[in-house]
């Protein structure tokens, strides 16, 4: 009790001193596993305290000092207070949320245009998702047209790391998810080569739009359209995709992006994924990467020589980037997933010659995938974008805080 009392001691003394009225206080202790990238965190609110979100703010104990921190609240069904944890190094963490008034922190940025919605935070453009359709080179099938996808997705130091309509597949499209194999009302669908010109995903409509000082996120509708003979179509899934984007740490190197896909059936119909060796969300790399400097890294060891076909919970792409400069992305797949761990698509150390890089996290790849109407099929992925070399250990820190969230320990006032 003697070491305890001094650090409550010191809380009162800087909630006092800021003329703030604790209402709870929380601990959060990481273990060395993921201590090592930021963890998005969150409480419901609701359960603590009516006070108006705009009579709250939250401090982090440093010490014998509090430091106000940013936090975001919004509806999940009860107010969801949300924040960042940054670990440098550290695995203890205590909190305190307090009756006072908000410090001010910029926004991260979700900036409509006429074609487009561009993440941007503290002037620097993160990752751009395209609502309006986007048609291909002049002389080149109009078939390729493709909308609801993200390019460019940037580093850090603002170099881009997708490619959309590379001459050997101009129905490459950035991040995209299309699915390649499908049964649906006694056909075969494909909706990802779109030269087919059997099916197509375009963006339907924006159901929602979030800033604030977390994160920023949309919400939009996807419709996976079947383009019947003669020129008729129907949709047969509709999917609700979520992107978020989490504010970049101060002096760090990466930031954190959520993709969450919920699907449900358009008609009674079921909409039946059949086996296929790709599938799903893919992502065609910078064209500045080939077989001689872009590396792979998955969750099981595996290198770009070994990985296609392979399962993992995680895979680092990384690479030289124009500038003398190094980055890439740790992609993460959830658990929960469909096939977790996930068979992955990678393109092997020859493809067009050169070696591209082309990777997919494909539930599909092995095994058929039945969405059934009236239910809701989800997939959620988390990218860390980076800049410099990531490795296996920051790779598994941040898996671990997205697929096991830490534990939050709340002290009522």
């Amino acid at each position: 009790m003697k070491k305890i009392f001094p650090f409550f001691i010191a809380v009162l003394m800087c909630l006092a001193h800021a003329n703030a009225q604790q209402i709870a206080s929380f601990n959060i202790k990481l273990d060395k596993a993921n201590n090592l990238v930021g963890v998005p965190v969150s409480i419901n609110l609701d359960a603590l305290s009516q006070v108006a979100d705009s009579a709250l703010a939250l401090f982090e104990v440093q010490g014998n000092k509090q430091v106000p921190i940013p936090f975001q609240i919004r509806q999940e069904g009860h107010r969801a207070m949300h924040w960042l944890i940054n670990p440098m190094g550290k695995t203890d963490f205590t909190y305190v949320l307090a009756q006072a008034a908000p410090s001010p922190f910029s926004y991260i940025k979700a900036i409509k245009s006429a074609t487009d919605i561009t993440f941007n935070a503290g002037n620097k453009n993160l990752l751009r998702y395209n609502d309006a359709t986007v048609y291909p080179p002049a002389k080149i099938d109009t078939a390729f047209k493709r909308s609801g996808f993200i390019h460019p997705l940037w580093t850090p130091h603002g170099q881009e790391l997708t490619r959309i309509q590379a001459p050997d597949h101009y129905h490459h499209y950035g991040i995209w998810n299309p699915w390649t194999h499908v049964a649906f009302e006694k056909d075969t669908v494909d909706f990802w080569n779109l030269n087919s010109k059997q099916g197509t995903v375009r963006f339907a409509k924006l159901v929602s739009k979030t800033e604030g000082p977390v994160f920023s996120e949309i919400q939009a509708l996807h419709e996976h359209v079947v383009l019947k003979k003669g020129g008729g179509e129907k949709v047969a899934l509709n999917e609700l995709q979520t992107i978020r984007v989490y504010q970049p740490e101060k002096d760090k190197d990466y930031y954190i992006v959520d993709i969450t896909s919920a699907m449900n059936c358009a008609t009674e119909s079921p909409f039946h994924i059949l086996q296929y060796r790709y599938a799903g969300m893919g992502w065609r790399t910078t064209e500045f990467w080939n077989n001689t400097n872009c590396e792979v890294l998955t969750s099981e060891g595996k290198t770009r020589k070994d990985t296609d076909g392979t399962r993992a919970k995680w895979c680092i792409v990384q690479g030289e980037l124009p500038g003398n400069d190094y980055g890439g992305a740790a992609f993460l797949a959830y658990p929960t997933n469909y096939n977790f761990p996930e068979p992955m698509r990678i393109w092997t150390l020859n493809t067009n010659g050169r070696g591209d890089m082309f990777f997919s996290f494909a539930p599909t790849k092995d095994r058929n995938w039945l969405l059934e109407p009236g239910k809701t099929y989800v997939l959620k992925y988390r990218l860390v974008v980076f800049n410099g070399k990531f490795d296996q250990a920051r790779a598994e820190s941040a898996w671990q805080g997205f697929a096991h969230p830490p534990q939050i320990t709340i002290n009522k006032k």
